[in-house]
């Protein structure tokens, strides 16, 4: 049984195809799918990125501190190697060090994070913040690992 039916994909006399216009408009799709990817990838890393000096914390029950500016760190290895930023410092240039790190912050505006290991030597630790408090910097914070609750 057949049917007969108009036109099994002939072409029709008198109709033309209609031309496509060219496509102005720009597909921000896989853009923003790649911003998000990026996204992403940033928050991830970005704290893994603020530690650059491997140390041992030592182990306390205080809570975190807020700041709203970036601070500098300065961190103090188990045999008492001073560290600005990632950088090995002498102790002589640890306040130009910090100075130069801070940018245009004011001394008593900066927040330092002082990482010290648990095992470096505590004379270490005194003496640089002895030298950071005695060139004007206030606001000195010692990091520390927050102590696991039994």
């Amino acid at each position: 049984m057949a049917m007969g039916g108009g036109g099994g994909g002939g072409h029709v006399r008198g109709r033309r195809r209609a031309r496509r216009k060219p496509l102005s408009e720009i597909n921000v799709t896989p853009l923003v799918d790649v911003m998000l990817v990026l996204l992403i990838i940033f928050m991830i890393s970005a704290p893994l990125l603020t530690v650059g000096v491997p140390v041992e914390l030592p182990k306390t029950e205080a809570s975190a501190v807020e700041t709203d500016k970036p601070p500098v760190t300065v961190s103090i290895d188990k045999e008492g190697a001073i560290f600005v930023a990632r950088d090995e410092t002498a102790f002589d240039a640890l306040i130009e060090r910090v100075t130069d790190e801070a940018g245009d912050t004011e001394r008593e505006e900066l927040s330092i994070f002082v990482r010290a290991d648990g095992r470096a030597p505590y004379q270490a630790v005194a003496r640089v913040m002895a030298r950071l408090s005695a060139a004007g910097f206030t606001k000195l914070n010692l990091i520390t690992d927050t102590a696991a609750e039994s």
